[in-house]
C-alpha cells in the first residue's frame, strides 16, 4: 500500500486514537513502547508520543520494503516515523489502530544498553536518570497533570482580571525573615573582599549588596497589587533549607495571587474556588492519566479529589482548633496547646476525622506567623490562614497582609528585621495603604496530592534537593 503524504503535518497520537479518524491519512511519530512479531508475516508496534498516556498500535506488514532491514531490528526506545491509514482496530480494548504505509527509523535504542528495558524500575533509580523519565508512563502522566495544573491556574485567575506579574528572582530581600536563603554573587570566594572589621564588603559585588534567590515573590507582588488591584505570581523560588525528605525541594514553584480591597474572608473563599477548579479541571481534562494514578499510585486520588470538589470548606479558628484537637481523646506525637505551630497530624485529624473535608484554620498566634500579616486586635493574633486538606494537611498558606503602617514597623521590630531595610515595603504604607490579602500554593505539593504520588522529586522535570542538582 503507497500513501501519498507529502503534505501531511504530524497527527499526535490522541488524534488517531479518536473514532472519527477511522480512514484518515497520517503522518505519526513517536517511540517505540513495544513490538510484536506475527508468524504471518507481520508486526504490532506500539507508539507513544507523550500527547497521551494510551499508545496507538502500528500494524507493519512484511510488504515493508525496509521490514526485515529495519523493522524487525526495532526495540523499545527507538524512534520511527509511520505515514500509513487509520483503521479501525480488531483487537480488544481499542478503537483504532494505524495501518503503516511506510516506517522510517529515525532512531534506534540499543536494548542491550537502553535503561528503560525492563518493568518496574524503582522512582529512585530513575531519579538518576531524569533525561529518560519522561518516557515513562508514570511521568508522562506526572508531566501532563502538571501541564494541566498549570494551564487550570492561569485561566483561573485570567478569567478574574488579574494581571499575572513576573517577581525577580533575584532579590535583596527576605520575605520570610527565615534566613535559609541562596546568595547570588560574582566575589572571588578564595579571596573575598572584606571591609574594615572584617565583614564581607559586598559592596564590591554585582549589584553592590549581599543578594539571593528569592524565596517568594509576596513582597513584590504587593507592590502591583497596590497600584492594579489583582495578580498573580507563579514563578520558580528557593529555600536553602537542609532537609532531605520526600516533602522538602531546595527550587520550586510557588503561585501567589494578591488582592487589594480584599480581607481574609475574601481571601479564604478565594482559595476555596482556586482549589476546586484545580481539582475539577484535572479531572475532567486528565481521566486516563488520573485513572493510571488511581489504578497504580493511589486508589484514593480520584475520590479525594472529588470529595474537595464538592465540599463547602469548614472554617474554624486557631483557638477552636486547638480546643477541638485537645478534646479529642487523641494521642498525638507533638502535644497540643495554644501557641503551638500545628503539625501535619493535628492538620489531617480535622479534616480526616473530625470534619471529613478540607479546613480553613485561621486567627493564628503572632509569634508563630510572619510580621506582614494583618493583627488582630486581641494583639495575640494575625488575620492568617491555612487551607488543609485530607492526606497532606496545609496545602494554602495565606494572610491578610499589615496595611498599617505603625502596626507594621513595630512587627518588624517584633521580629528583629531593619525596618530601613523595606522602605519601599513601607512606602506601600505611606502613600495610599489599602485592606489587601493573599496566599501561597506551592506547585509541586498540588502536583503531588493529585497524583498521589510519593515524593516531591517526581512531580518536579529536575528536582533540587541537597546533594542533588545532577541534571
Amino acid at each position: 500500500m503507497t500513501v501519498k503524504t507529502e503534505t501531511l503535518m504530524r497527527t499526535a497520537v490522541v488524534d488517531t486514537l479518536k473514532k472519527e479518524s477511522i480512514g484518515k491519512s497520517v503522518k505519526v511519530c513517536g517511540w517505540v513502547r513495544t513490538r510484536r512479531d506475527s508468524k504471518g508475516g507481520f508486526s504490532f508496534i506500539e507508539l507513544n508520543d507523550g500527547s497521551t498516556f494510551d499508545s496507538v498500535q502500528v500494524l507493519a506488514e512484511n510488504t515493508l520494503p525496509n521490514y526485515e532491514s529495519e523493522v524487525l531490528k526495532l526495540s523499545i526506545g527507538s524512534s520511527v516515523e509511520v505515514l500509513g491509514t487509520v483503521v479501525e482496530s480488531p483487537g480488544k480494548g481499542q478503537t483504532t489502530e494505524v495501518k503503516a504505509g511506510s516506517l522510517k527509523v529515525l532512531g534506534y535504542a540499543d536494548a542491550a544498553t537502553y535503561p528503560l528495558q525492563k518493568k518496574g524500575t524503582s522512582f529512585e533509580f530513575l531519579r538518576t536518570i531524569a533525561h529518560l523519565r519522561p518516557r515513562t508512563n508514570t511521568f508522562g502522566a506526572v508531566a501532563r497533570v502538571r501541564n494541566e495544573i498549570c494551564r487550570s491556574i492561569h485561566n483561573f485567575f485570567q478569567s478574574r482580571g488579574f494581571l499575572y506579574v513576573h517577581a525577580p528572582i533575584i532579590t535583596g530581600s527576605d520575605c520570610e525573615g527565615a534566613g535559609q536563603m541562596f546568595r547570588v554573587t560574582t566575589l572571588d570566594l578564595d579571596n573575598l573582599p572584606r571591609t574594615e572589621d572584617g565583614k564581607v564588603d559586598f559592596e564590591q559585588d554585582f549589584f553592590g549588596k549581599s543578594t539571593n534567590l528569592t524565596v517568594s515573590g509576596q513582597l513584590e507582588g504587593e507592590i502591583f497589587a497596590t497600584a492594579l488591584s489583582n495578580i498573580y505570581t507563579f514563578g520558580p523560588t528557593f529555600r536553602a533549607e537542609n532537609s532531605n525528605t520526600s516533602r522538602h525541594l531546595s527550587e520550586f514553584w510557588m503561585i501567589e495571587p494578591e488582592m487589594s480591597f480584599c480581607d481574609l474572608e475574601g481571601n479564604m473563599q478565594c482559595a476555596e474556588d482556586f482549589l476546586k477548579t484545580i481539582f475539577s479541571d484535572v479531572l475532567n481534562n486528565c481521566p486516563r492519566d488520573m485513572a493510571f494514578f488511581n489504578e497504580r499510585i493511589d486508589k484514593t486520588v480520584i475520590e479525594t479529589l472529588q470529595g474537595i470538589v464538592s465540599s463547602s470548606f469548614e472554617r474554624v479558628s486557631y483557638t477552636e482548633a486547638v480546643d477541638i484537637l485537645l478534646k479529642s481523646g487523641e494521642t498525638f506525637e507533638f502535644p497540643v496547646s495554644w501557641g503551638i505551630d500545628l503539625q501535619s497530624e493535628h492538620e489531617r485529624y480535622l479534616t480526616e476525622k473530625k470534619f471529613k473535608k478540607p479546613v480553613i484554620v485561621y486567627d493564628y498566634p503572632k509569634d508563630i506567623k510572619a510580621f506582614y500579616m494583618r493583627l488582630n486586635d486581641d494583639n495575640k493574633t494575625v488575620r492568617a490562614m491555612d487551607v488543609l486538606v485530607p492526606k497532606v494537611g496545609e496545602i494554602i498558606g495565606g494572610s491578610q497582609r499589615e496595611e498599617r503602617l505603625d502596626v507594621l514597623e513595630r512587627r518588624m521590630l517584633d521580629s528583629h528585621l531593619d525596618p530601613a531595610e523595606y522602605w519601599w515595603y513601607l512606602d506601600l504604607r505611606r502613600f495610599g495603604t489599602v485592606p489587601h490579602a493573599g496566599f501561597g500554593l506551592g506547585l509541586e505539593r498540588t502536583v503531588q496530592f493529585c497524583t498521589g504520588m510519593g515524593n516531591i522529586r517526581d512531580v518536579i522535570p529536575f528536582p533540587r534537593a541537597p546533594k542533588t542538582a545532577e541534571f
